[in-house]
């Protein structure tokens, strides 16, 4: 299969994966990447399907932060494959060699206005041009954010890194529920080091109770669809096992939940210990509301994972038995690793 051909196949497949602040693009020192990135969403000759009616997304500057403005659109919006995208996959590329330290999501109306964190699905930052570690086979599923909208800032003296030229594709999927609303934004803001700066590379591992990679959507159980794993009346508790394809050194993990979610948990089974116990703010419905910062793991002396060891993902969700509305939930986490042990090993 081509990069292309796989790359095509993602957009279709790809399963869904929040401020810095929250602007409307005027407020933004627009820098537009016109020449490197494509608002027609095609690249390398291959045709990409087209949204009707739908605006296009921008990339622009500001300082060390690279921002990726989606809209305005109209909701409810027209949905592509799987994934849901409300808008056209948009490729585009840096024009310096940069590290992401940080990224915040938002999404507002066109005149700055916020808006309930449950419009937005998901955006996703994919470098084609790198392979996954945790999904053989596909391109790097390097940044992203759901309805959480975390903030997420590595510790000092780290980044991932984004070379100069190389091929970046930015998805957005609003929810398919909201009420009709007109306007609507969002963004996804890279905060960069500064030129010159050393950064120690992060790699990006990405885990979860749903199934992650688009190459297995064919094994997912019964109950799952893109939105999720569908979520029952009551107290219900999945897991999924989870063997590490690379030894490495955890430095931060950023989660990702839907509505009704307690608990994500990441555990060593060998080792019989809990790595990451992430508990978000609910409403009394069990809607989300937000992880607060004590419950985003981010640490320079991290936690180690290792390829021999057995590890299982855990997620929890409580479903009001008088609610009738059908909920599916995830509970996934990108975890930002270097390669190796860690210093001092716990």
């Amino acid at each position: 299969m081509t990069n292309d051909e796989m790359m095509n196949r993602l957009f279709t497949m790809l399963m869904s994966r929040v401020g810095i602040m929250s602007v409307p693009v005027a407020c933004v020192l627009a820098l537009v990447l016109t020449g490197t990135a494509l608002a027609d969403g095609t690249h390398s000759g291959h045709a990409v399907p087209q949204l009707s009616g739908q605006a296009a997304t921008t990339v622009t500057y500001e300082g060390n932060r690279v921002t990726v403005t989606f809209g305005p659109v109209d909701l409810p919006s027209e949905h592509d494959g799987e994934l849901a995208a409300s808008l056209p996959k948009h490729i585009f590329k840096l024009p310096d060699d940069m590290t992401m330290v940080g990224f915040q999501s938002a999404v507002f109306l066109k005149d700055g206005t916020p808006l309930p964190r449950q419009y937005l699905h998901h955006i996703l930052l994919i470098n084609q041009d790198k392979d996954s570690i945790s999904c053989p086979g596909e391109p790097l599923f390097f940044a992203g954010a759901g309805l959480e909208m975390t903030a997420a800032r590595f510790p000092s003296g780290y980044g991932v890194k984004l070379a100069k030229g190389k091929k970046l594709m930015a998805i957005v999927a609003f929810y398919h529920g909201v009420p009709p609303t007109k306007d609507v934004m969002a963004s996804f803001t890279m905060e960069m080091a500064p030129k010159g700066t050393a950064v120690q590379a992060l790699d990006v591992y990405q885990v979860g109770v749903n199934t992650v990679c688009y190459s297995q959507f064919s094994k997912r159980r019964a109950d799952e669809t893109d939105e999720g794993i569908e979520v029952r009346p009551g107290v219900q508790v999945d897991k999924a096992p989870l063997t590490f394809r690379m030894d490495g050194c955890v430095k931060f993990a950023y989660p990702h939940g839907h509505d009704q979610l307690l608990l994500i948990a990441l555990e060593n089974k060998t080792a019989q210990r809990t790595l990451l116990r992430t508990v978000p703010d609910v409403g009394p419905d069990g809607a989300f509301l937000s992880f607060r910062p004590h419950q985003i793991f981010h640490s320079a002396q991290g936690f180690p994972v290792n390829t021999h060891d057995a590890y299982e993902m855990v997620m929890v969700h409580h479903r009001p038995w008088q609610d009738p509305k059908l909920n599916h939930g995830m509970g996934n986490y990108l975890l930002y690793m270097t390669e190796g042990g860690c210093p001092n090993k716990q």
